[in-house]
């Protein structure tokens, strides 16, 4: 194990195990379940070794076992009943906190043999939607409130995509459906948050839908250079920090502008920036998505 980040607060252990701070002190001194470290200034610390296991007690827990039977079981039980019942359901649990582990050391080994053991039993699809994006969610609160850094992040993510990525290209070679539609994905400029349009563009591929991905940071006005080379054309995007709330409208009324109109193009839109947008009036031809599996239905 790389020795990266060794030491936690207990805000820290809330924040990437979800068990309040409180709770974590009462099992302490209930259960003696674990055994803080303290600085000089008699603030509670915790190793690597806590962490690991606080997130196997909380999944034993969360799977009916009660705090008073665990703290029972021999130090080197608990991983062991976490195995056993990891292979009979909650896999998608243990998983995202072997992720969490694999991140927080920056252990691509770890990473890779969870991937591994999931994919075994469930399709890429399945991974992604219930292991990957609620794991996403969470890291994005874990950075927010300081319990990681963006090296952490990055290291997640980077590793995400590459599964996207290795998944996509096991598709390029596949001719698409005959008198199909072109799908441009994009991410406005500023944007290079591109997890969600990656799977997006996966999900499209299996499908067999013609799918074009020009990535992240594209200025409208470029995009009309494809019209030269395509008709029929759904443009996808997916805004998560840009463009500002207040300038989304805008936005959108210039890309139909500039791409949709006297066209039968079509805009479709998601992301998590559209939950801040109030009483938006759309122009002809775009929608906006609540989520993927919304838009991949409505297809």
């Amino acid at each position: 194990m790389n020795n990266i980040q060794v030491n936690f607060s207990i805000k820290d252990l809330e924040n990437l195990t979800g068990i309040k701070a409180h709770t974590i002190r009462i099992w302490e001194k209930r259960y003696n379940l674990l055994e803080p470290n303290r600085t000089d200034t008699n603030i509670r610390t915790y190793s690597i070794f806590s962490l690991q296991k606080l997130l196997n007690i909380s999944f034993l827990n969360n799977n009916g076992y009660k705090i008073s039977k665990i703290a029972k079981l021999e130090e080197e039980e608990i991983p062991i009943k976490v195995r056993e019942i990891a292979s009979r359901s909650k896999v998608e649990d243990h998983a995202i906190n072997a992720f969490k582990m694999a991140m927080i050391n920056f252990d691509q080994v770890l990473f890779y043999n969870t991937y591994n053991n999931l994919i075994e039993n469930k399709s890429f699809s399945d991974i992604f939607y219930t292991v990957f994006r609620p794991l996403l969610n969470e890291i994005g609160i874990l950075w927010q409130t300081n319990t990681i850094t963006p090296a952490h992040e990055h290291f997640l993510s980077v590793h995400i995509k590459q599964k996207i990525l290795l998944n996509i290209e096991r598709l390029q070679s596949l001719e698409p459906k005959p008198d199909s539609k072109t799908y441009i994905l994009y991410l406005p400029e500023n944007e290079i948050h591109d997890i969600g349009l990656l799977f997006i563009n996966y999900q499209l591929r299996s499908k067999g839908y013609h799918t074009i991905f020009l990535g992240e940071s594209v200025p409208v006005e470029s995009l009309t250079s494809v019209l030269e080379f395509f008709t029929d054309i759904v443009f996808v995007s997916y805004f998560t920090v840009n463009p500002e709330v207040e300038k989304i409208p805008d936005y959108i009324n210039t890309f139909s502008e500039l791409l949709l109109q006297n066209t039968e193009n079509q805009l479709l839109l998601l992301g998590p920036k559209f939950l801040s947008v109030e009483d938006l009036k759309l122009p002809e031809n775009t929608t906006v998505y609540q989520n993927i599996e919304d838009l991949i239905e409505n297809l």
